[in-house]
């Protein structure tokens, strides 16, 4: 078993030379072999473990459009940025109290 390496933010400049000195050579990528059938399953399936798009909240994200009074969303939107909290997250915590009021009307 090899000894673990440092971290390349934990190392001096002379260590971190060393470490990357591989690196420093013009055409380092043209002396990369194809990759193996392993090599290439193993990369396929880390590639399709990227997430893509936003990340999902609850069940997912429905896109709705909706109608509301211009003042109403002004006054909407200057809570949200004093809060630092975007518009939807503001709509959806209003949604969820007016929920919980009227739970078992």
């Amino acid at each position: 078993m090899s000894k673990p390496r440092k971290k390349y933010w934990e190392m001096t400049a002379d260590e971190l030379a060393a470490a990357t000195k591989e690196f420093d050579q013009e055409g380092v990528a043209d002396t990369f072999d194809a990759m193996t059938p392993t090599e290439e399953a193993v990369w396929q399936a880390a590639v399709r473990k990227r997430p893509r798009g936003r990340p999902v909240n609850g069940r997912g994200v429905k896109v709705i459009s909706l109608g509301i009074e211009a003042g109403l969303l002004e006054r909407a939107d200057a809570l949200a940025k004093k809060r630092r909290i975007s518009r939807a997250t503001l709509v959806a915590e209003g949604l969820e109290a007016v929920l919980r009021k009227n739970k078992g009307k």
